[in-house]
Order: C-alpha cells, then sequence, then structure tokens
C-alpha cells in the first residue's frame, strides 16, 4: 500500500509524533509512506526512517487555503495512495474538497482520526466524515456521537494513543552526560524534590493550578521544586508572563523553573518524582501522562477525559476531582510519604495502536 498522512505541520506534539510512528510501521511491513505538510522541525527524523515529505502551505484556517485543492487532487491523482489520513481540521477540509471531486471508482479511501474535543461546529465535522472515524480514546467516541449524531457508529474505530514500551520502561535513566549537563544548568534542584507539569502553555492546561499547588508545599515546608516544561504559542506569549508573575505573587519564584520546550522530555520526566495532568478540560487522550506511568512515575491527574481513562487502568490513585488543589495536595502528600508505583501500560501499548491502524488501512485496502 501507499498511505498518504496529512496535517498541518510536522512540530513538537502527540499529533505529529504519532504520525511518525505510523509511517515507520508501514515501512517496516512493506508499505510506502508519505507525508504531506507545511513541514517543521520533525521532517529530517520522518525521512530518516525512510519516508518522503511533501511540503504543501495546508496549514492556514483561511479562504486563501483554498487554492491548495486543486494542488491536492492533481497530487492524488500523481501519486495514486491507497489511504489519505486526515489528521487535522483545516488539511482535512482541503483533502475533502480534493477528494470528494475525485473519481469514486480510483480515489484512495479516506480516513480520518478524531485526535481532540474540537469546538463543535460544521468545520469540525470535516473529521467525521471518513470512511474510517479513528477515536483516540472512548471519550472521544462519545463526543463524537453525541455531537455529531448522522456519523454511523458503524465507521467508528477506538484506537488509544500508544507509548513505547521498550522507550518507557520503570527502569529507564538519563545517561550521566545528560544528568551532568541538567545538575549544571539546574543546581537550583540540588537536594529538592522535582514535580513537573509538562504540556503546552495554555490556560487550560493548568499551570496555575500547578503553581498554586506548589505554593500550598512550600508553606508546608516541603523541599519541593515545580517544573514547568511546555513553550506557549508565538501569539501567546503573554500567558508566560502572567505565570512569571504568578509566581512572584505568590513569592515562590526561587521554586518553579520554566523549562520551555524539550526534546529530552523522558529524561525529565525519569528524575521527576511526581507527573501531573491538572488540563481544566477534558484531554483527548493524554499521551505524556502515559509515558510517564510507563516510566514508573506516579501520576496526579483530573479525573475526566482520556486521562482518567488511563488512569483508571493503571494508577487509579493518581485520579483527583477536577480543580480540586485540596485534593491534589492531599494525593502529592500521600504519595511523596507513602510511594506509589503505577501499574502495566500493556494495554496502552504502542504495537497495539500501531498494529490496529495498520488493520483500518487493510481492511479498506482488501479487494471486496
Amino acid at each position: 500500500m501507499k498511505v498518504i498522512q496529512i496535517l498541518p505541520e510536522l512540530n513538537a506534539g502527540g499529533v505529529e509524533r504519532g504520525t511518525l510512528e505510523v509511517a515507520s510501521h508501514l515501512i517496516s511491513h512493506g508499505h510506502e509512506a508519505v507525508v504531506i505538510s507545511n513541514g517543521g522541525r520533525l521532517v529530517g527524523e520522518l525521512e530518516a526512517l525512510g519516508a518522503r515529505h511533501i511540503a504543501l502551505p495546508v496549514h492556514r484556517k483561511a479562504l486563501s487555503s483554498l487554492l491548495q485543492v486543486g494542488k491536492l487532487r492533481a497530487l492524488f491523482e500523481k501519486e495514486k495512495p491507497d489511504i489519505v489520513h486526515i489528521r487535522s481540521r483545516a488539511p482535512g477540509w482541503l483533502t475533502w474538497l480534493a477528494w470528494r471531486g475525485m473519481n469514486p471508482q480510483t480515489r484512495p479511501h479516506l480516513v480520518s482520526t478524531v485526535h481532540g474535543f474540537y469546538s463543535v461546529n460544521a468545520y469540525s465535522a470535516v473529521m467525521t466524515r471518513g470512511e474510517r472515524v479513528i477515536a483516540v480514546s472512548e471519550s472521544v467516541r462519545e463526543y463524537i456521537l453525541k455531537n455529531y449524531p448522522k456519523t454511523n457508529p458503524g465507521i467508528i474505530r477506538v484506537i488509544h494513543r500508544g507509548v513505547n514500551d521498550h522507550t518507557y520502561t520503570h527502569d529507564y535513566k538519563p545517561s550521566d552526560e545528560w544528568t551532568a549537563a541538567w545538575k549544571s544548568a539546574y543546581s537550583q534542584l540540588e537536594g529538592r524534590i522535582a514535580l513537573l507539569l509538562p504540556g503546552r502553555l495554555t490556560r487550560w492546561k493548568g499551570q496555575e493550578d500547578f503553581i498554586r499547588l506548589i505554593a500550598r508545599l512550600i508553606e508546608q515546608g516541603l523541599p519541593v521544586h515545580g517544573l514547568i516544561a511546555g513553550e506557549p504559542h508565538p501569539k501567546k506569549l503573554a500567558f508566560l508572563d502572567e505565570l512569571k508573575q504568578l509566581t512572584r505573587t505568590l513569592d515562590i519564584e526561587a521554586h518553579i523553573s520554566f523549562l520551555g520546550h524539550r526534546s529530552d522530555l523522558r529524561d525529565v520526566m525519569a528524575i521527576s518524582s511526581i507527573v501531573y495532568s491538572l488540563s481544566l478540560d477534558p484531554e483527548a487522550f493524554g499521551r505524556v501522562s502515559l509515558e510517564a506511568m510507563a516510566l514508573g512515575k506516579p501520576v496526579i491527574g483530573y479525573d475526566h477525559g482520556g486521562v482518567a481513562e488511563q488512569l483508571r487502568v493503571v494508577f487509579p490513585s493518581g485520579l483527583v476531582p477536577v480543580g480540586d488543589i485540596d485534593a491534589a495536595e492531599a494525593t502529592t502528600l500521600h504519595l511523596l510519604k507513602q510511594g506509589g508505583t503505577p501499574g502495566s501500560v500493556a494495554p496502552f501499548a504502542l504495537s497495539k495502536m500501531l498494529d490496529a491502524t495498520l488493520e483500518i488501512y487493510l481492511d479498506l485496502h482488501r479487494p471486496v
């Protein structure tokens, strides 16, 4: 088979990482993998896998992007893929419009993945128009059926995002070189307990709750240090300033480190005592929390969305009510005193995700 995946850009993120993993899996099984995007920092890594990247400006949410429809249709007719897999709304619309205008007898099969709880409107509805619609969690499946009732339940397939249980293991330890560099860069953590909140810097991801939680723990005299890993969107830099101001207001500026984007997040999680998922809106899945538990790290997460699905299976004692900082504090204190180790992440293994995705492609590709 030849499979084309299409998404806005190839920078950091769960969608992007999953795109590379699927491409690698296809290649390892003798298929051809192509990705269309506007480019980004992961293009080199994608091409090193043996996949091809085609750069097109499919990322813009603008009427001018409709100029790409004809280009995409011509590209599909030239490449003759068996499957086209859309992973985001803006390129999804361009792809669907291009695909709809092709001969139904010869055009590729169309697959879509609903990666999140998109705003409910006609713009988002395109993600339910695949011949197969992948939902990344049971929560997302329920969202689709509730908000897009015209979607045939029979075409929806729940495939949880997967964690590489060979890369993320309980016995993983960062290299001596990494550890030395980390200690040099963050000497303020010497003798402190590292608590980590990873995620984009955006208001709903819970950084404010995390900072207030750290302030409470400091007030109790606990030697903790909060790590916030992630970067804001270039247009939302003001939120980073707000967070830094909050640390000053609470007089804990010395006890919080803003790490920015990290390509070494696995190592940062490995040296942290607890990892948090405090998103105020439900995560569609929440891949990083699963990776943390695969490393053997206890995760404290708000009880909703895909993260709650994981925690109920792997580490139920880490669940706390949404927005309940009192409960997050109590659970943190308990874990710091008593400890806690997550169970097996095997139900969410990357291999299961990849095999299930490949099976969808093959099922569509097989002659009727």
